[in-house]
């Protein structure tokens, strides 16, 4: 059983599976300059296996695949297929931002996908296209519509909110949750790789983030009630609007950060493992994986760096290391 030097059981795995992404949101890509990474530096979908297949054998139970977009990855269903046919692995997820999941729900629930997280930062087609850089809303709504047919719940909504962007959307994106089973989770926007100008008409660096507390003050006319995080909550703090059907979820990687309860590990799609979002350290596997090295070791020297906290409040992470988009949001 892999155990971190603070007694925190590491059961939860998020892999990266490519830098790149069909949209460039504002808040984790810059339009443009970016240097991808080639193809052969990336883990191939057996690569990807015999690391969870490493990973299961330490008490890895749970793997959450992510970008750049995963979707994107010509490989997407393979990969689901692959991983979830290893036995200890009780669930394989995706985060992503719908806009190919439309035509890849079946085949991906079909492999063995069970949920699905889908990025939604705005309910307004114009906004939505302005903090995606070109993003069609309604592509969006047709993946979670498909995703709801293949069943694959609970379904999970992420905002990130922006002072000045999209913060006076909280009612109606909390709104979303009284006639629908959705979570709906709102995210402190984080300070990674983000914090170049974005452009005419977007907010400064030093005004973007709005902190939980006032998002739940933007809400309390709603009288939200404390709810037990549904399972594969993570790091969220749940609530629910008296007599709706979803929950509404607040991440807040700032003030009210979540480290004590970390039980992860993040693979990026170049094959490194990071113990922490935040903190730089990355050890590679690919090369191990390469010469057909046991990888174990690997793993328990990750592990034996993760951090007990992070230190976002002191100072701005590693902005110049790596963006979320290439190390997995």
């Amino acid at each position: 059983m892999f155990i971190d030097p603070f007694g925190r059981a590491i059961t939860y795995l998020r892999i990266s599976l490519t830098d790149r992404c069909n949209l460039r949101c504002v808040y984790c890509m810059p339009q443009e300059g970016l240097q991808w990474q080639s193809r052969a530096s990336q883990l191939s979908a057996e690569e990807i296996a015999r690391v969870v297949k490493s990973a299961a054998r330490g008490g890895v139970t749970r793997v959450r695949l992510t970008g750049g977009e995963p979707l994107v990855h010509p490989h997407i269903v393979e990969i689901v297929r692959r991983i979830a046919s290893i036995p200890a692995i009780e669930e394989v997820s995706l985060t992503t931002n719908a806009i190919l999941l439309e035509r890849l729900t079946q085949p991906l629930a079909d492999a063995g996908l069970k949920r699905v997280n889908i990025s939604l930062d705005s309910l307004d087609a114009d906004k939505f296209r302005r903090i995606t850089r070109g993003g069609d809303i309604d592509r969006v709504w047709r993946g979670i519509a498909a995703a709801e047919r293949a069943r694959l719940a609970p379904l999970k909504l992420n905002t990130v909110i922006v002072r000045g962007l999209n913060a006076d959307e909280l009612p109606a994106l909390a709104r979303l949750t009284m006639e629908n089973d959705w979570h709906v989770r709102f995210i402190e926007v984080m300070p990674i790789g983000n914090a170049q100008d974005w452009g005419e008409g977007f907010p400064a660096p030093s005004e973007r983030c709005v902190s939980v507390h006032e998002m739940k003050a933007q809400l309390e006319t709603w009288n939200l009630e404390p709810e037990t995080s549904p399972f594969g909550n993570g790091p969220a703090r749940t609530y629910r609007i008296p007599n709706a059907l979803g929950t509404i979820g607040f991440i807040s990687p700032l003030g009210e950060h979540f480290c004590q309860n970390c039980n992860r590990l993040r693979l990026t799609s170049d094959g490194r493992l990071r113990s922490c979002l935040v903190i730089p350290n990355e050890i590679s596997l690919r090369d191990a994986l390469r010469s057909g090295q046991p990888l174990e070791p690997f793993f328990e020297q990750a592990i034996a760096q993760k951090p007990e906290h992070h230190d976002m409040l002191v100072a701005t992470p590693a902005d110049s290391q790596r963006g979320m988009s290439q190390i997995g949001g």
